[in-house]
């Protein structure tokens, strides 16, 4: 038969161990939703980037076209320059999000 001393402090161990397994799921689930965000937030940025590099190399051929009257000449080169930009900052970010992601896990071995 189990002591009732050995009963209580066995009872007050699980209980431990329930709320660490609590605590525990909580701290994944949010782990994993942030990591969720931020992986939408990093795809905007990138779409953004792209976007914007189309956009300014529109701005500027139309802009040197309507200047030049040569209507269709710097639209086409600045809008493929724009791209290439807009591809280029893309793949910066995409290098710096991995760099983060390498120190992090070099973080989580080391503890």
């Amino acid at each position: 038969m189990i002591d009732p001393a050995e009963k209580e402090r066995l009872e007050r161990l699980e209980a431990r161990i329930k709320t660490l397994k609590k605590a525990e799921v909580e701290q994944t689930e949010t782990r994993h939703q942030d990591e969720h965000y931020s992986q939408a937030q990093l795809a905007w940025r990138m779409v953004i980037e792209l976007v914007a590099g189309l956009g300014i190399g529109f701005g500027i051929g139309f802009a040197v076209d309507t200047w030049l009257g040569t209507m269709p000449l710097f639209l086409v080169l600045f809008i493929l320059l724009g791209f290439a930009a807009g591809v280029r900052v893309m793949m910066r970010s995409a290098q710096e999000v991995q760099a983060q992601q390498a120190a992090q896990a070099a973080d989580e071995t080391r503890d």
